[in-house]
């Protein structure tokens, strides 16, 4: 007996409420449903139903097994669309949203190579520094740095990274170098309200742009909080120093997401498969 289509075929018994509408539905005779149904029955040594001329009833152990058959047919159905999906070449648009500076420096370029690689594609690549309501903004895949709190979204992880405070070392040599919390809270802070947890009264600029606070950290305005992936080739280049390294702040992860698992479309499902290896590749915890 092929245990997979007995198990639909009881499912299909099932959801008709016949063996005639099961035979209908599955494109076969009604004997030969019939036989299935009884093959199934003397295999697991348990009845599934009780059957009258009239009607057709689960039985408490019918019950159970038919939730699970959905269960696993549904599982079988994922796997073979995924699989349809990967021979089927990616065409149409793709509506993508991440960090503005993340974006930039991670995103665009993984986003162009696979432009490059299927050319029947299209992306709208959306730079925002907000979180984005997948659905309600119409977007497809996202990539989003922090706690995700949405557990409806399927969240592939890629990388982490930290929080950092830096100041410009022209501002440490006029002012000191902040050696505690304390400390910190007296000196000029430069916010970044993409970030920031909140205001204070030693705020020298607030911006929501990226750009303009790590301009205003290097022009000695203050000490700034950014992710540390914003401010590496600054740190690196000695243009920026890190205060405060210690201790170390727990990572923040980094995650694809996308709003559905199941039925996933040829387009996400290429882009994702594309774009997670690389970002993981070039995201170590930063």
């Amino acid at each position: 007996m092929d245990k997979l289509r007995a198990m639909q075929a009881f499912v299909r018994i099932v959801e008709r409420g016949s063996l005639t509408a099961a035979a209908e539905l599955l494109q076969t005779s009604l004997p030969s449903v019939v036989r299935t149904l009884a093959a199934l029955e003397k295999q697991l040594d348990v009845r599934l139903l009780n059957r009258t001329t009239r009607r057709l009833a689960l039985t408490d152990e019918g019950r159970e097994y038919f939730e699970r058959c959905k269960r696993l047919l549904a599982g079988v159905e994922e796997a073979e669309a995924a699989l349809s999906a990967r021979r089927a070449a990616p065409k149409g648009r793709l509506r993508i949203t991440a960090p503005v500076l993340f974006g930039r420096l991670y995103v665009a370029p993984a986003a162009t190579q696979f432009l490059a690689r299927y050319p029947a594609m299209q992306i709208d690549l959306l730079l925002l520094d907000r979180v984005v309501d997948l659905l309600e903004e119409a977007v497809d895949v996202a990539v989003r740095i922090g706690r995700l709190r949405d557990s409806s979204l399927v969240a592939v992880p890629v990388g982490g990274t930290r929080r950092v405070y830096c100041a410009s070392p022209d501002y440490l040599r006029r002012n000191g170098t902040p050696r505690s919390a304390q400390d910190l809270a007296r000196h000029r802070s430069v916010r970044f309200s993409g970030l920031a947890r909140g205001d204070d009264a030693n705020t020298a600029i607030s911006t929501n742009q990226i750009d303009v606070a790590l301009d205003a950290c290097l022009a000695a305005v203050g000490i700034g909080e950014f992710l540390c992936y914003q401010v590496r080739a600054l740190l690196d280049a000695g243009k920026l120093k890190r205060v405060l390294a210690q201790p170390e702040p727990a990572p923040l992860p980094i995650h694809v997401i996308y709003p559905h698992a199941r039925l996933l479309s040829p387009n996400v499902r290429a882009f994702v498969d594309w774009t997670v290896p690389r970002l993981r590749r070039r995201l170590p915890q930063m």
